[in-house]
């Protein structure tokens, strides 16, 4: 993109990219939003883009920066970014531009890592045991989702309060103590896929089945959650011998 701009923008992007790259050799360099040059380091801190009459470059987070040395010249309302205008003959202050470039990869360097969504949007957690993991779970649960999984997971526990809580292979799990596990779920593209280890002894069975013989599942899509069912199959797989495999 920076060689195919032949006048002053093109010029002024090199210089944009030698201070950044300059400043801090590891920020990886992509491009976004319809060809804009990025660069991120722990998230993306940088995007420039060539304007009518001027270079933008944008810091993403640029409303938590001190910038001491005053380069931001827009500062929109209501934002999180700033940004730097350069047009034609601007001098770029290569001590200070590098010094705000530090501060905005220091910046998130410090922000809680978001989960990364797997194949059709399951969260990726570490494992775990405790309520936290899958709390973490449920808080990255893409769109409705998320909801759905809150309220399931409040189901279980008002029906189980001694409930045992695990993360494994990115499901929740739920089980008693010296029972095993009775039930876990994954988030897919359209749907919640919600898996009853001993489903087929369940009444009414639920519907999905699979290689597994004992294991039933139901896939709950938007608004379909019968809260009432769902709590009488969970008191029901919880009074049941659960499954040992962790």
């Amino acid at each position: 993109m920076i060689a195919e701009l032949d006048d002053w923008k093109g010029g002024t992007l090199a210089e944009v990219r030698r201070l950044i790259r300059e400043a801090d050799p590891e920020a990886v360099e992509q491009w976004k939003w319809m060809g804009s040059p990025a660069w991120s380091h722990g998230g993306v801190f940088a995007v420039a883009k060539p304007l009518k009459g001027k270079v933008r470059v944008t810091f993403a987070h640029g409303f938590a920066l001190a910038d001491p040395n005053e380069l931001f010249n827009v500062t929109p309302a209501g934002n999180t970014w700033r940004a730097i205008d350069l047009r034609e003959g601007d001098e770029i202050d290569a001590a200070a531009f590098e010094e705000l470039v530090l501060e905005a990869v220091a910046y998130n360097s410090t922000q809680p890592k978001k989960p990364v969504l797997l194949s059709g949007g399951n969260p990726q957690i570490p494992k775990g045991d405790g309520d936290a993991p899958v709390q973490a779970y449920i808080a990255a649960m893409p769109g409705w989702k998320s909801d759905v999984g809150r309220r399931i997971d409040e189901i279980i526990v008002r029906a189980v309060p001694e409930v045992r809580k695990a993360v494994r292979w990115n499901s929740p799990w739920y089980g008693v103590e010296g029972e095993g596990w009775f039930l876990s779920y994954h988030v897919l593209t359209r749907y919640v896929k919600v898996t009853f280890v001993h489903g087929a002894s369940l009444r009414p069975v639920p519907p999905g089945s699979g290689k597994v013989e004992d294991a039933r599942w139901i896939n709950i899509h938007e608004g379909e959650l019968d809260e009432e069912q769902m709590a009488e199959w969970v008191r029901q797989a919880a009074a049941l011998p659960g499954w040992h495999g962790f």
